[in-house]
């Protein structure tokens, strides 16, 4: 797979970030109790859809903290 992509086909801007998000996803589902912990191979086959929802929307919650911190941060610089 040439670099920059993922299995999906779908080009990442940064790549880099899969390990970070990787990292916010088995941190949340800790969080949450859900019983996936990192090494896992990723299977979540065991998790109900509503759970798995939970921790992607709790990612994305924190993705927009994350981006409207930066965004006021570079507005205080003005």
């Amino acid at each position: 797979m040439a670099l920059g992509q993922s299995g999906s086909g779908r080009t990442q801007i940064v790549p880099e970030a899969h390990s970070v998000l990787d990292n916010m996803k088995y941190e949340i589902a800790e969080e949450l109790n859900l019983g996936v912990h990192q090494g896992s191979e990723d299977y979540w086959g065991n998790i109900t859809s509503k759970d798995c929802g939970r921790v992607g929307g709790e990612m994305v919650k924190r993705l927009v903290s994350m981006a409207e911190d930066h965004l006021s941060k570079n507005q205080n610089n003005k």
